[in-house]
């Protein structure tokens, strides 16, 4: 993407089902931080992918763009969408390991992004960022914030506005969101090659044991919800 606002920056970001394994490695759950047994990523999957020098500068300020994009098209359209006034979730930013904020009086988990509700606030490993980051690129860190922020977004709606696939509804939502922050000239969608993206996304997230399907989703169920926020907005996915 490319951003109008010179604040914001350029995300190479195409092709639907190359979200699905972002998503599927950087969720936390609605309400609090994911159980401490899914700890970890291996090493060895660290190191057997492709990877590319990572300038944290650059990764630190696709954070904060992602973060701005995000939260710029909830404050504008939250109200018009759901009748009530939107407020910010707090963001914690990054951290590195065990050393991230607490949920709920549970300890954060390594190499994790996660929205807590209890705190009302995102966080996310760096670690994980990175990885994803020099593998992928910096539509990584854009997927896995407005996911994230998908979370923030169920728990400010009615309970019968939550779907009981939380998930799926948190990746319908980040279409939506960064959709919507494209027509609304925050960011631009550029072209790509979609299909090896996707690839690469896939195999990144084989290598990670604490992905579950049963509780985010397969692959087809996660691109088509993705799918269903971007072509149908934010009332497709409530």
């Amino acid at each position: 993407m490319t951003a109008v606002d010179p604040v914001l920056r350029r995300l190479r970001f195409s092709g639907l089902a190359a979200t699905v394994a972002v998503l599927a490695v950087a969720c936390g759950t609605p309400t609090s931080a994911p159980p401490a047994g899914t700890t970890t990523a291996t090493a060895e999957a660290e190191t057997t992918s492709t990877t590319a020098p990572v300038d944290p500068q650059d990764m630190r300020v696709d954070e904060q763009t992602a973060v701005k994009a995000v939260d710029t098209f909830w404050r504008k359209h939250f109200s018009e969408q759901f009748g009530t006034d939107y407020q910010s979730p707090r963001v914690e930013g990054s951290y590195v390991g065990a050393n991230g904020p607490q949920c709920g009086g549970e300890p954060s988990v390594p190499f994790n992004a996660f929205y807590c509700g209890p705190g009302d606030f995102l966080a996310w490993d760096e670690q994980l960022m990175e990885a994803g980051y020099s593998q992928i690129g910096d539509a990584w860190i854009y997927l896995i914030i407005a996911h994230e922020w998908g979370h923030a977004i169920q728990a400010r709606l009615n309970r019968d506005q939550v779907s009981v696939q939380a998930e799926l509804q948190a990746d319908c939502l980040a279409g939506a969101a960064l959709q919507g922050a494209a027509t609304d000239g925050l960011i631009e969608i550029e072209p790509g090659d979609s299909q090896e993206l996707a690839q690469t996304l896939a195999a990144v997230a084989d290598d990670y044991p604490w992905t579950n399907e049963s509780d985010h989703g397969n692959a087809q169920e996660r691109t088509s919800a993705f799918s269903t926020g971007v072509q149908g907005g934010v009332p497709a996915c409530t």
